[in-house]
């Protein structure tokens, strides 16, 4: 349920994060963290919103991965406290790409009701055990919800009828017996379950080297979901997903067959995604749909909530193979 402060923003607010990813205010490039670009508007979280809601008519999957994007590159900014060259190149790409698309133009004016935002997470749990689509129902649920907590007078009856129709059409996915083996932690216990999660893609990324990311980044992200799904009070949609994320989790332990499709690796950089560099070099059109902002933002979340040094510095020399 919504609260003024939930677990998760209390505990960024009361203690240091690893790695120089502090939640208080201090200097980075030269400027303060924690600043809003666009502390009221909180344009890109609207953009988002309105590209979930209207993704069932077009792409729905394409298109809802486009509206997760959005929401999660403003929560990457606003939680790593990146630089105002930093947010404003992001807006720029996504101005450039989707901002003026019709999966993101604006709702008719009406009354919000933000006593309907349950239905996202009624929606998502009517998913029961089933994987469906790399858990990407888990993700847009959650990534909705926040967004709508965040901008409760975006929550429209027709935007929260959109996003429940999108979260509706994912469908199965490799949908196996999990390993019995597979005992992640509850989800409440944010810091167990974000090193659980951490280390299960840290092993992906290795194990599907030549293969693509997607498997790792996914495991950060699907994970990631409903761990906030726990963290905002959200306790039951989240567990209503263990047995599908226990599958997820068994499904990527098996690792690549023998004639899954290959891929190039990225080169080894240490530019990341914090970073406004990362964000100049990128190309105008290399957003894909949306994984850059979807991935970096599950990776230094779930990095804070882990607090380990170990499994920071093991990330650290090897996240240039999912950015």
């Amino acid at each position: 349920m919504p609260s003024t402060v939930d677990r998760r923003t209390f505990n960024r607010r009361a203690t240091s994060a690893i790695g120089g990813l502090a939640v208080t205010p201090l200097l980075v490039e030269g400027q303060a963290i924690g600043q809003e670009r666009d502390p009221a508007e909180k344009r890109l979280v609207l953009l988002g919103l309105n590209a979930l809601a209207r993704a069932h008519k077009f792409n729905y999957f394409a298109d809802g991965h486009r509206g997760a994007a959005l929401v999660s590159a403003h929560l990457l900014c606003r939680e790593n406290g990146l630089t105002e060259p930093a947010r404003a190149r992001i807006e720029q790409l996504f101005d450039l790409n989707w901002g003026k698309a019709k999966l993101c133009q604006p709702f008719p004016e009406a009354d919000p009701d933000p006593k309907q935002i349950r239905r996202i997470g009624v929606a998502l749990a009517e998913g029961g055990p089933v994987l469906r689509q790399v858990g990407h129902d888990a993700i847009f649920a959650m990534l909705a919800i926040k967004g709508f907590r965040m901008l409760p007078a975006a929550a429209t009856p027709e935007r929260i009828d959109g996003v429940c129709k999108l979260i509706s059409s994912m469908k199965p996915w490799r949908d196996v017996e999990p390993d019995p083996e597979v005992k992640p932690p509850p989800f409440t216990d944010t810091k167990a379950a974000s090193r659980f999660v951490l280390r299960e893609a840290s092993d992906a990324v290795d194990r599907f080297i030549g293969y693509g990311q997607g498997f790792a980044g996914h495991m950060l992200t699907f994970g990631q979901s409903l761990i906030e799904l726990a963290a905002m009070g959200d306790v039951e949609w989240a567990e209503s997903c263990r047995t599908a994320f226990r599958k997820y989790v068994t499904v990527t332990r098996l690792g690549p067959k023998p004639d899954d499709k290959r891929y190039k690796e990225h080169a080894p950089s240490k530019l990341r995604p914090d970073r406004a560099d990362y964000w100049r070099r990128r190309g105008d059109k290399t957003l894909g749909i949306g994984h850059v902002f979807k991935y970096p933002y599950s990776y230094y979340d779930l990095l804070r909530a882990a607090d380990d040094s170990a499994m920071q510095r093991e990330w650290e020399s090897k996240a240039y193979r999912i950015f």
